[in-house]
């Protein structure tokens, strides 16, 4: 017995590919969308936030915290100004920037100052409207940075009372003792953690530092370690044995 039934056309070449290109648009679309509203991540470039933070740590920075900028956005594009549905970071918050000297950058310091506040360094203790910031000795280390170089922790507490470490080089450096620096409107003061060893606010841009960092450059606030692979490059599987893996998932103080 025969039939008459002719078979479906075979789709074309063309329109499998548009359907191909439309799911990949589509699910680029959805990526891009997550990663400007909701989370991005940044990768550690250096020991100034040690010794919560090191360098070649994966970082997950959420965006709406703070509202979202021009920042938020993929290179920057200057389609509004200010912060939509912005709050401002609270002091002990640690938050990704764009360096106000070069936007290109981004930078992730410790807020210790928000407007209005008047911040000093006097002896090595911070002091916010001259009420020291509360800390704790706790005892002398390696920097993981430089081993050959020994640092005092210090447990430092926010003012929701969380605690965090820091870790101070001795007495004589630089921004041990500063001027007293009142925060502009619109504005924040940062530090790091690695005290001694971090360009922040203390220095103007001038002198490459940070200065004031202004609302509109605030990226988002870190939330965890995702992975640490100091020395370790994804497309050397030999470096592998780098990867600190006693850090995933790791939350920032």
């Amino acid at each position: 017995m025969t039939s008459n039934t002719t078979p479906p056309a075979r789709r074309s070449f063309a329109a499998e590919l548009i359907d191909i290109v439309r799911t990949v648009g589509v699910a680029l679309l959805i990526a891009l969308a997550l990663r400007v509203v909701i989370f991005e991540p940044f990768t550690i470039p250096s020991d100034s936030m040690e010794p919560g933070l090191r360098t070649g740590d994966y970082v997950v920075v959420s965006k709406f915290d703070y509202g979202w900028s021009r920042y938020s956005i993929p290179l920057g594009l200057p389609l509004f100004e200010g912060r939509v549905l912005g709050t401002g970071p609270k002091r002990g918050d640690v938050v990704v920037f764009k360096l106000p000297r070069d936007m290109s950058q981004n930078y992730i310091k410790r807020v210790l100052g928000v407007p209005g506040d008047q911040v000093r360094v006097s002896d090595g203790t911070v002091y916010v409207n001259d009420v020291a910031i509360k800390r704790t000795n706790a005892g002398f280390t390696r920097d993981p940075g430089a081993p050959d170089v020994t640092v005092l922790q210090h447990i430092e507490h926010r003012p929701d009372g969380r605690a965090y470490l820091t870790f101070d080089r001795g007495p004589d450096h630089d921004g041990d003792d500063t001027e007293t620096y009142v925060v502009p409107e619109g504005a924040y003061f940062m530090m790091g953690d690695n005290r001694d060893n971090s360009l922040d606010s203390r220095w103007p841009p001038s002198a490459m530092g940070v200065g004031f960092v202004p609302a509109e450059n605030l990226v988002g606030q870190a939330r965890f370690v995702l992975l640490s692979w100091r020395g370790a490059s994804l497309w050397k599987p030999w470096t592998w044995a780098n990867i600190d893996l006693s850090r995933i998932f790791k939350g920032v103080g």
